[in-house]
């Protein structure tokens, strides 16, 4: 396993649609290994998703029991081709980035969503999740879709803040 390189801002990988991921190779397999091995590595991350390491497909890793505030969670996941239904709820919550490393922002989002998704076994699996857990899974699934935090802010304005060191 391995720690992968983080790509930031403006990597222009960071801003293209993923492709579906046809066949879960030993080489996704050890991908998504080394994904999770990446998450684990930075301090207080919680999610990565595949083109935050360079590779254009459809996968996320998340993991909130990492986060020093406890959560409701559904542990370690490996999401391959996810698919969201948004509940019509919404949270505003302060999110940070790996590949924005120097901004945090307060994004409005879904309280809850549906996620229906391949494992690295290949069955497909359906989870519920709410709260801290979909906030992120929505962050993660967004970078499959080309689209950072930062698109999703209410204003550039006032909802963006310098990380604080």
């Amino acid at each position: 396993m391995a720690v992968l390189k983080i790509l930031t801002i403006p990597d222009p990988v960071l801003n293209k649609p993923s492709e579906n991921i046809a066949d879960i190779s030993s080489d996704i397999r050890k991908f998504a290994r080394d994904m999770v091995e990446t998450m684990r590595y930075h301090k207080s991350c919680v999610g990565i998703a595949a083109p935050q390491v360079g590779r254009n497909i459809r996968m996320v890793a998340v993991d909130v029991s990492l986060y020093p505030k406890p959560h409701p969670n559904n542990g370690e996941l490996v999401l391959i081709n996810p698919i969201l239904k948004l509940s019509p709820e919404k949270t505003v919550g302060r999110e940070g980035c790996l590949s924005i490393p120097d901004l945090t922002g307060n994004v409005s989002r879904s309280a809850a969503v549906e996620v229906r998704a391949l494992n690295l076994e290949g069955n497909i699996i359906e989870l519920n999740t709410s709260g801290f857990e979909a906030v992120v899974i929505q962050h993660e699934v967004d970078h499959l879709d080309g689209i950072l935090f930062l698109d999703r802010v209410v204003s550039l304005k006032t909802d963006v803040f310098r990380r604080k060191q």
